[in-house]
């Protein structure tokens, strides 16, 4: 792979007694989508929240554009251009739609040019640009919540499972507006367990199993191969259309 963003190696967690990833190796091109697969349990959260430093690699190497960051503490991995959305979505549920971007953005001040591009990803952010984010359907919080990791120019975006719990439109919505950003360039490493919305945004892939990656590819391979569905992750992605 030449000149990966990201790069885990041998990397290992532990969360009190427990043992939770045991030797990832993981590469993320720049540019494009990554796509992490893998059943309940296997560690792709975990992953995602020990390269942001939330939880710390007891073992291994964390890479980011050519520097370690597996010991530093996460507001130094945020600030080098890494942004997380995490499962939970942490927007502030008493604040305007408004007050979160704004919280997010760097010195408190908002690119008028790339707000209106985000409104266009997510329309409904527009339409209730001053209501209380804790007022909004599951969907638009969670537009909200990748919102705040777009308001300013990242290197690496981390995104856990957007598209969980979601009804399809919103799903459809999310897969266009992702694919907007994909067109602009970014890098994201994606957790996803829709496999429709994985198929179409993915262009590699990671699988997951027992706390390490067992499969890294491109995801036409992965989506070509009913056999490699079915061995990897037990379903086939076209059982989910």
């Amino acid at each position: 792979m030449i000149d990966p963003l990201l790069t885990l190696e041998d990397v290992h967690t532990h969360i009190g007694r427990y043992h939770i990833l045991q030797g990832v190796d993981l590469a993320v091109p720049r540019g494009g989508f990554t796509v992490l697969l893998g059943r309940n349990g296997a560690g792709k959260t975990t992953t995602l929240r020990t390269i942001m430093g939330l939880w710390k690699a007891s073992q291994g190497r964390i890479r980011f554009a050519g520097d370690e960051i597996a010991a530093r503490p996460t507001p130094d991995i945020a600030g080098a251009g890494i942004a997380y959305v995490p499962e939970n979505m942490s927007i502030f549920a008493g604040l305007t739609v408004r007050e979160n971007l704004l919280l997010a953005a760097r010195g408190g001040e908002i690119d008028g040019k790339r707000l209106q591009w985000i409104f266009s990803l997510f329309p409904a952010l527009q339409r209730f640009f001053g209501l209380a984010a804790g007022a909004l359907s599951g969907g638009q919080k969670q537009m909200l919540a990748i919102a705040r990791a777009l308001i300013e120019p990242r290197e690496l975006i981390l995104i856990d499972e957007p598209t969980k719990g979601l009804a399809p439109v919103i799903v459809a919505n999310m897969i266009r507006a992702f694919r907007e950003v994909k067109s602009a360039g970014a890098t994201v490493l994606l957790v996803e367990q829709n496999f429709m919305a994985a198929r179409m945004l993915g262009d590699t892939v990671a699988v997951m199993d027992d706390g390490r990656v067992v499969h890294h590819g491109a995801m036409a391979e992965l989506a070509g191969d009913r056999a490699l569905q079915q061995r990897l992750l037990g379903l086939h992605l076209d059982q989910h259309q």
